[in-house]
Parts: structure tokens; C-alpha cells; sequence
């Protein structure tokens, strides 16, 4: 399925993007976007306010169901963890109570939800613990990267939490700047992107746009290699991601990569971070964005 010029509007803080018609109900599909929330019970640094990140997620959910969304996805970094100081079974026992408490937020909303691991995930814990202690909807629970389709579109998760020699984060061995992509998952990418030709969306945690302006330390290591896959399929819309909490857009090959805000930046209630996707029958997508995160322009 080729993918049409991309049609910029802007209104009211909100990207409008022109995708190839697709058949979707007459109610289009919406879904929601958080990311960067770094939940922990542990004082203000800098602009980021830990504790503050449940009111946030709170708010942010209560959202998604009044516009009854049809699922939400979090883009990463969904906990932090507390004191360095802290022995490692105080801390990763700290850590899962943080990231049960946010994880309980997040699951209020009345629909499936799906996560991203994103690095500070596996601060002080393991991937399987992080997955044991979250709920991803249907057969991806448990699963690092996977697919899911709904309402006529592709949404694949991928999970960039890997050292320089592909070994897996966990327990912080890693350097946070430090990212890649396994070959087992571009493998299954290509795969997946072959399969059939649906329109796709692409989550991942950290950037996959090394080519652009962003800068090189939030950007996965081996992103060429992806993107070149990404590249190599005409289905294949939007990737969107987390990470440079300040956000970030480009475009290549007429492909969009589009970075949000991170949620826990700024002080409550005058800062937040949230979104809602938008893809109608006419194949428009709408970021909107809420609080912080004010959309922007897109045009290929």
C-alpha cells in the first residue's frame, strides 16, 4: 500500500497528517500516548518531579476514558528508582513498589493497554520483572516486542534496551546513552512489515531518527540498520517515541518520527504531558496534545 503526501493542518495544538485510505469503523481509532512518567516517591531534581507523575498519570487516564480511546500505550521510563545509596534488594524491592503504583494508575483506563520498555526500567530490576509486574493486553503480555493490529491498522513495539554486544539491560549494566537493537527483532521487523500491507505504526522507546537533528545520545546505536528495514516497506507511516523528554519531529522517505514529552517534567498542576492519536475513515491522524505536549506540524 503506497502511503499518500502527508497533509499538514495545525489547529488548536494538534498535528493533522494525510495517510493512504484504509477501511476503519465510521468512529475512526484513537488511541492514548504517555510517556516519560519515572515514577518514584523521591524528591524533586531539576524539572523532574517524581512523585508528582501519579496526579499526572491520573489525569492523564481520566482523559483517555472520557474520550473512551480504544487503547493506550506508554512509551518508557514508566518508574524510576530511589537512593543509590540504598542496598540492591532495597532498592529493586523500592523500585517494584514504584512501578506497582504507577502501573495501578495506568490500569484504570477501561481498555487495553501495552508498554515500551524504556532504559530506567531496568535500573535496578530485570525485563522479566518489569514484564511480571505490568500488564500488556491479549497474547503481549509478557512480551518485550510484539504486534498488534486494530481497526484495520499494524502497531509494532520494538525494545531497544540492549548493550553495544547485544547482551539485554538489566540491573543497570548499561550506559543510558548506550542503545541497540537486537538482530532477532529486525529480523522479525522485516517480518512483520512482510507479512501483510497494512498501515504501520512503529512504538519504540529511544529515537530511531540518528539521521536528523536529534541529538546522538538519545539515539539507538544500530538505528540505521532499522530504519533501512523500515525503509525497505511502503506500509510503513509513523515511528512515534519517547526518551528526549523535550520532544522532537523529522521525517525521511516518507516515514514521520515524532518524540513526545516527557510527563514527568514540571511541577503539577501547571505542567503535564499526554496525548491522543487520531486516525479517522479518511485516513487523517491527529496528534493532539494536552498540557505540555501541544502537537505540532508535520508535512512530507
Amino acid at each position: 500500500m503506497d502511503r499518500r503526501t502527508f497533509i499538514e493542518t495545525l489547529t488548536c495544538g494538534a498535528a493533522t497528517v494525510l495517510l493512504p485510505s484504509f477501511s476503519v469503523p465510521r468512529r475512526g481509532l484513537r488511541f492514548g500516548v504517555v510517556t516519560d512518567s519515572h515514577y518514584a516517591a523521591k524528591d524533586v531534581d531539576g524539572n523532574r518531579y517524581y512523585r508528582q507523575s501519579i496526579e499526572k498519570m491520573r489525569v492523564a487516564v481520566d482523559a483517555f476514558n472520557r474520550h473512551d480511546v480504544d487503547f493506550v500505550i506508554e512509551l518508557g521510563d514508566l518508574k524510576d528508582m530511589g537512593s543509590h545509596e540504598q542496598s540492591a534488594e532495597d532498592q529493586e524491592r523500592e523500585a517494584l513498589q514504584f512501578l506497582d503504583d504507577i502501573e495501578h494508575e495506568l490500569q484504570r483506563f477501561h481498555g487495553p493497554c501495552y508498554h515500551v520498555l524504556g532504559n530506567h526500567d531496568m535500573d535496578c530490576i530485570t525485563k522479566e520483572e518489569f514484564l511480571s509486574h505490568t500488564c500488556n493486553h491479549g497474547k503481549s503480555r509478557g512480551q518485550a516486542f510484539y504486534a498488534f493490529k486494530k481497526k484495520g491498522v499494524k502497531f509494532i513495539v520494538l525494545d531497544a534496551n540492549f548493550n553495544e554486544d547485544r547482551t539485554p539491560y538489566s540491573r543497570g549494566n548499561f550506559e543510558w546513552w548506550k542503545a541497540y537493537i537486537s538482530q532477532e527483532q529486525i529480523d522479525w521487523l522485516d517480518s512483520e512489515l512482510s507479512a501483510d500491507d497494512m498501515p504501520t505504526v512503529v512504538f519504540c522507546h529511544q529515537m530511531l531518527d540518528s539521521f536528523s537533528d536529534a541529538p546522538r545520545n538519545v539515539c539507538i546505536g544500530n538505528a540505521d540498520e532499522v530504519v533501512s528495514v523500515l525503509e525497505r516497506h511502503r506500509n510503513v507511516l509513523a515511528v512515534m517515541q519517547g526518551h528526549h523528554h523535550e520532544g522532537h519531529r523529522s521525517e525521511r522517505a516518507g516515514i514521520h518520527y515524532y518524540t513526545f514529552k516527557a510527563m514527568i517534567e514540571g511541577s503539577y498542576p501547571e505542567h503535564n504531558s499526554y496525548a491522543i492519536v487520531n486516525i479517522n475513515r479518511q485516513g487523517n491522524i491527529t496528534i493532539e496534545g494536552f498540557a505540555d505536549e501541544k502537537g505540532s506540524s508535520l508535512e512530507r
